[in-house]
């Protein structure tokens, strides 16, 4: 088989305040990218700076992870919000993350939406159009990562803006591709070694295995492992371990594609 790589990424800087998520330092070791809280559905402006001056550090590339104005509900919340909200939402998340990376010599890789609005969005054309806008209007060379086989991947390639397909280490799927919601017993997975198993068959052969059995068939650029659970960093890891020993290369997204 020809050398194959993609993109390990995992949400950090969730705190808020004196509140921790998560250990991102022990994560950072396992992963090429990060999607580092912008302060809508969490983070704030102390731990936006040192998590891009911890990623900085490490040589893990930076994403923005945009969010609904939803602190209390962690973003995952759906919300009736307008097309131009959202828009405005985006880039305003966008602006204070690129700050500081300026900060700290570095810039943003990519942008990823968060919870609900990643989910809606998937699903609804005027949403990620929205979001695709946004990341355009950025006048910057910013890619948009969102679900494989998602309505991000047609508004991006309209706005001639580059996709990266998105697929989850610890997340149940559908049969048609999208991901079993939180609400359902099964759609988060904390056995690290079924984890890891799955993201080697997604990259090597194209191919995840939905709740009902069926096999979907996609091609990720980049693999999430969420930095918010118990068993992040043992998952991250093991997953970075089995997808070594398949032969893959682990590199940043822009390496990638």
């Amino acid at each position: 088989m020809s050398c194959v790589s993609i993109d390990m990424n995992s949400d950090l800087g969730e705190g808020f305040g004196v509140w921790e998520m998560g250990d991102d330092a022990a994560v950072l070791s396992s992963v090429s990218s990060a999607n580092i809280a912008c302060g809508y559905h969490a983070g704030d402006p102390t731990t936006m700076r040192e998590t891009v001056k911890l990623c900085a550090e490490r040589g893990v590339a930076i994403g923005a992870h945009v969010s609904y104005p939803d602190l209390v509900g962690f973003g995952r919340r759906n919300m009736n919000c307008s097309p131009q909200e959202v828009y405005d939402y985006c880039l305003y998340q966008i602006g204070a993350l690129s700050a500081f990376c300026k900060a700290q010599g570095v810039r943003i890789q990519h942008v990823k939406p968060h919870g609900a609005l990643y989910n809606q969005a998937a699903k609804d054309k005027k949403l990620a159009d929205a979001i695709v806008s946004a990341v355009a209007d950025t006048k910057e060379e910013i890619i948009l990562t969102g679900l494989a086989g998602s309505e991000f991947e047609g508004a991006a390639a309209s706005a001639g803006v580059k996709f990266a397909a998105e697929a989850f280490a610890d997340r149940a799927y559908n049969k048609d591709g999208s991901l079993v919601p939180r609400s359902t017993e099964g759609s988060v997975i904390h056995d690290a070694a079924l984890a890891a198993g799955r993201v080697v068959q997604m990259v090597t052969k194209g191919t995840v295995t939905a709740s009902d059995g069926t096999e979907i068939q996609f091609r990720p650029d980049t693999i999430c492992l969420h930095g918010d659970t118990r068993e992040a960093v043992e998952m991250a890891s093991a997953v970075c371990r089995a997808l070594v020993a398949a032969g893959v290369e682990i590199k940043p997204l822009r390496e990638v594609m």
